[in-house]
């Protein structure tokens, strides 16, 4: 399995997926994770895309199997561009079949982030 860890480390309520990798690393060496760049393209050649990634407006760790949960924002400007957008770009394209996210809220206790993680990842 290929997970791809999104997240900017030089910002706080972004960066708990970057902090708690070394960790996941070491508790599932059979997984492949890689650091990847939201708004950059991605090589995926599995049947499911797992992201892990920061979100705002949860309480808890949760797991989304689909991106029509997430609310359409209009893009106007390349900078508009985000992940979302991306990955709804490559769901229209086919290249991707299924897509699990696995969200973190930003301030999360990273012992806490990292088992609730793992239960996930199990």
């Amino acid at each position: 399995m290929k997970v791809f860890i999104f997240g900017n480390i030089d910002l706080q309520n972004d960066s708990l997926p970057l902090r708690i990798l070394p960790a996941l690393k070491k508790e599932f060496p059979n997984i492949q994770f890689e650091i990847k760049d939201p708004n950059e393209e991605w090589d995926s050649e599995s049947e499911e895309l797992v992201i892990l990634d920061t979100a705002v407006g949860i309480r808890d760790v949760e797991v989304f199997n689909s991106l029509e949960i997430f609310t359409k924002i209009p893009n106007i400007t390349m900078h508009d561009f985000d992940a979302l957008t991306n990955l709804r770009y490559l769901q229209k394209l086919g290249k991707i079949k299924k897509v699990k996210i696995i969200a973190v809220p930003p301030g999360m206790l990273e012992s806490e982030a990292i088992k609730k993680v793992s239960a996930t990842l199990r």
